[in-house]
């Protein structure tokens, strides 16, 4: 359905469409949505860490009324448009299948294929694929609301790195949980939502099945969207240079089961009968000062608490709805506390040259004494990020690099047990290799007419446990409970596991109103864990497939 008016105007009403978003015509304000990967936003760098705005770019996703950032994300959307008349070329090129275009409402819907073939040459020498059909629907009325909602169903053979990971995690990462075929086969369904009320031009509501991040590089050590989609209300308000982000999420725990424990459900004779997924709460809350153009402090608080205790009783903490940040001091948040508290800083500033220095620190259980004594003690937890993005780097347009310097202590994000610990649908909330580990990762971004390129590398060194199960403090889902030693502990302690990971992709981009494209890719992984008998794993796989959507899928673990 097309509606006959102005070319400018329709190419607008069509860019517009593609993100979820309100109409500015009629005296209309624009408003604008886009579900958060790192490999999409970072092309518009050249927008989000201009010195000519103070944009706040630590809470993603965004909700943008920004002009500048405005017009970046039309010059994605329409970027190259195939000039034909032929109605399957424009669905195919420029268009989304479905669009209805109104004064004082817009709808779209794509199918989306996301389709891929592959061979492990170093490993096993496994033959890797992904099937995968999914759809995305937008909607938005006037200039106050905007709805998206996706959803895929999946089966695929994974590399055996990432097919050991999901067995042991019983989930695809960052996916969803996943059922267990014959010949290596995953099947899973994959969905998200959220709708977004722009109340006034202070403050915005959104309600949403989906992920956040906070943080300006691409791991985040506070709230990451590393684990799957939650359940989330999330407050944003802003005045002036400050703005503020509250979340209240609920969140999955299959680690942690709802059981039956009297053995009287479904019926006598079965105790312990598990009856669903376990689940907990969480409240996150970041306030951003843009102190000038080019710096910006940020202050986070978080806490993750049990929906149901081992009394069976808890529920939602209205203590926590207060939106003070440091409500608690952290001194006070020891390992006798019943809730899992970070609080946490950021900064970013912008240098010359196109560049962005970004930084942050997590704060969990804290004794200064023991802290500034540097032995090792093993209830001091802190977990660090500093690195460095560019922009249109050596004068070249479009070309964005990043690298990051990521650590965490042993032990940072465990709890007593996992409905208390920091995850989500047994993933961390943080950085995919939960705590004891140092990384680096460097990534480079190159798009030409509607060619992207992407390097990636990476270098992790992670402790495991030891063969004889003793918490090392890497999987954050052993419990306080088993540290073995108080003090002398590092990162990095237990076994030594060292990952090399590199991946290249080249991708044609078909219609960038959905992000369909032609990709050929190479990912190469080497691990060594320092065993009495060292175990070597090696993945090199060759893929190219026929992708589309934003979603975000992490492979580097």
């Amino acid at each position: 359905m097309r509606l006959n008016i102005t070319k400018n105007n329709n190419l607008l009403r069509i860019v517009l469409a593609s993100m979820g978003v309100g109409i500015s015509f009629g005296g209309f304000a624009q408003i604008k949505s886009q579900p958060y990967s790192y490999h999409f936003y970072q092309k518009m760098n050249d927008a989000v860490y201009s010195t000519e705005t103070r944009m706040h770019t630590a809470a993603k996703p965004f909700v943008i009324k920004d002009s500048l950032l405005l017009a970046k994300f039309d010059s994605i959307q329409s970027n190259k448009p195939v000039s034909s008349s032929n109605w399957f070329m424009r669905k195919i090129f420029n268009e989304h299948l479905v669009q209805v275009e109104k004064e004082d409402y817009t709808f779209y819907a794509d199918f989306l294929p996301d389709l891929y073939i592959g061979k492990d040459m170093l490993g096993d020498k496994r033959r890797t694929w992904m099937n995968s059909r999914g759809f995305q629907v937008g909607l938005n009325v006037g200039n106050k609301f905007t709805f998206n909602t996706s959803a895929f169903e999946s089966q695929a053979v994974f590399p055996k790195y990432l097919d050991d990971y999901i067995v042991a995690n019983k989930v695809v990462p960052g996916q969803a949980n996943s059922k267990f075929k014959s010949n290596n086969k995953m099947d899973w369904m994959y969905a998200t939502a959220s709708m977004t009320y722009d109340a006034h031009k202070y403050i915005q509501a959104t309600l949403a099945y989906d992920k956040n991040f906070i943080g300006d590089g691409y791991r985040s050590m506070l709230l990451s969207d590393f684990s799957s989609n939650y359940a989330h209300l999330k407050l944003t308000g802003t005045i002036g240079n400050v703005q503020y982000t509250s979340i209240w999420a609920y969140m999955n725990d299959p680690t942690h089961p709802r059981q039956d424990l009297t053995g009287t459900y479904p019926m006598e004779g079965e105790p312990n009968k598990r009856l669903g997924d376990g689940k907990k709460w969480g409240a996150f809350q970041y306030l951003d000062w843009n102190v000038t153009n080019k710096l910006s402090i940020g202050f986070f608080q978080s806490v993750v608490w049990a929906a149901q205790d081992d009394a069976g009783k808890r529920g939602f903490d209205f203590s926590y709805i207060s939106p003070i940040i440091f409500i608690r001091p952290v001194e006070n948040n020891n390992r006798t506390s019943p809730d899992k508290m970070f609080l946490g800083l950021t900064s970013k500033y912008k240098l010359p040259y196109n560049l962005t220095a970004y930084g942050q620190f997590l704060l969990g259980e804290f004794t200064a004494k023991e802290f500034f004594a540097g032995n090792g003690y093993a209830h001091n937890k802190w977990g660090a990020q500093l690195g460095v993005r560019g922009y249109d780097m050596f004068g070249v347009k479009n070309l964005n690099f990043l690298a990051e310097y990521n650590t965490a202590r042993p032990y940072t994000y465990a709890h007593f047990k996992s409905y208390s610990n920091y995850s989500n649908n047994a993933e961390p909330l943080a950085h995919p290799k939960g705590a004891n580990f140092r990384e680096l990762v460097g990534l480079v971004n190159y798009a030409w007419d509607r060619w992207d390129f992407s390097l990636q590398g990476m270098f992790t060194q992670n402790g495991l446990d030891l063969p004889d199960g003793s918490n090392m403090g890497g999987n954050i889902f052993q419990s306080y409970n088993t540290i073995p030693n108080l003090y002398g502990n590092h990162i990095a302690q237990g076994i030594k596991n060292n990952i090399y990971y590199a991946d290249a992709k080249a991708a044609y981009v078909l219609n960038p109103k959905y992000n369909l494209r032609l990709e050929l890719g190479y990912t190469q992984r080497y691990a060594k864990a320092q065993y009495e008998t060292p175990v070597v794993n090696k993945s090199g796989v060759v893929s190219f497939g026929l992708r589309s959507s934003f979603r975000a899928i992490y492979n580097d673990l």
